[in-house]
């Protein structure tokens, strides 16, 4: 008999925003400067209540952080990250089943999990696995549409895989297909920012974005869900720093003010095909 993964515990993910940055602050701006003035009461203000509305507004994304969330074995060598599971149903137009990071040790293997009725993404942060049949590499994408009988997750030398899982019904031609990173390229999308389409269906896509140091994506809003996982560098999204292998979920009908990074980045996403700018 094969075997079987136990079936993963979802946490609430962290606060973006740690309770403890607002104490830190109020010492901070309460303490007087070198020349000993005074900090205007006013301009105390405008930062508390910036502070305030950037929490407010980190509130309603769901963040969830790598170091930080709760790894649970499954399988002799492999540990699972749960990082986002949908509510019951009715779901916000794009919002996923689960979102789940899998570590593998070399020679470990995760047996065949999930219910072949949902479709499945899949995307290698790092190192190499070979899902059932298909061999993947870092940064290869692999998409199974519903109704593809779920298989074992092998890695020989070690690798750090995303699972996406959600509700979208196949059509009669859909195919599980890979993006191989080595054949994809970058096509460029804006000044700074390059993009790779991987899947895309009515009006949501997911993509592979890559950034260079310094570029911005303006303020913009979400018709669907719309997540982001780091796979290399550092992203801002408003006044949230995301590391590899955080995520980000904004539901639909969010927005974010501004997107940018100082390092560079590459992160996957998946939301809106077109975006939403706001003037």
């Amino acid at each position: 008999m094969k075997p079987r993964a136990e079936p993963l515990t979802f946490v609430a993910a962290p606060d973006p925003i740690e309770r403890e940055l607002a104490p830190l602050l109020n010492e901070l701006f309460a303490a007087a400067p070198a020349d000993g003035a005074q900090p205007s009461p006013a301009l105390r203000e405008r930062l508390m209540k910036r502070l305030a509305a950037s929490r407010a507004a980190a509130s309603v994304m769901w963040t969830a952080r790598h170091a930080r969330t709760s790894a649970r074995a499954l399988a002799p060598g492999v540990h699972a990250r749960a990082l986002y599971r949908a509510a019951p149903a009715p779901r916000r137009p794009g919002e996923p089943l689960r979102a789940t990071l899998f570590d593998l040790a070399a020679s470990s293997t995760l047996p065949a999990i999930g219910d072949a009725t949902v479709h499945r993404e899949w995307l290698v942060l790092s190192g190499s696995a070979t899902l059932g049949a298909e061999a993947l590499s870092a940064r290869d994408y692999r998409v199974e549409p519903a109704g593809t009988p779920a298989q074992a997750l092998h890695s020989r030398d070690g690798a750090l895989v995303f699972l996406r899982e959600s509700d979208w019904p196949a059509a009669a031609d859909d195919e599980p297909y890979t993006v191989r990173d080595r054949d994809a390229g970058w096509p460029e999308f804006a000044p700074g920012l390059r993009r790779r389409v991987l899947w895309q269906r009515g009006g949501q896509a997911a993509l592979l974005y890559l950034a260079e140091p310094g570029a911005q994506v303006p303020h913009h809003t979400h018709e669907h869900d719309e997540e982001c996982l780091m796979v290399q560098g550092e992203l801002f999204l408003d006044d949230v720093l995301l590391q590899p292998g955080d995520y980000q979920l904004a539901p639909a009908g969010t927005a974010h003010r501004i997107t940018e990074t100082d390092t560079g980045v590459v992160v996957y996403a998946h939301g809106d095909f077109e975006l939403h700018f706001v003037d």
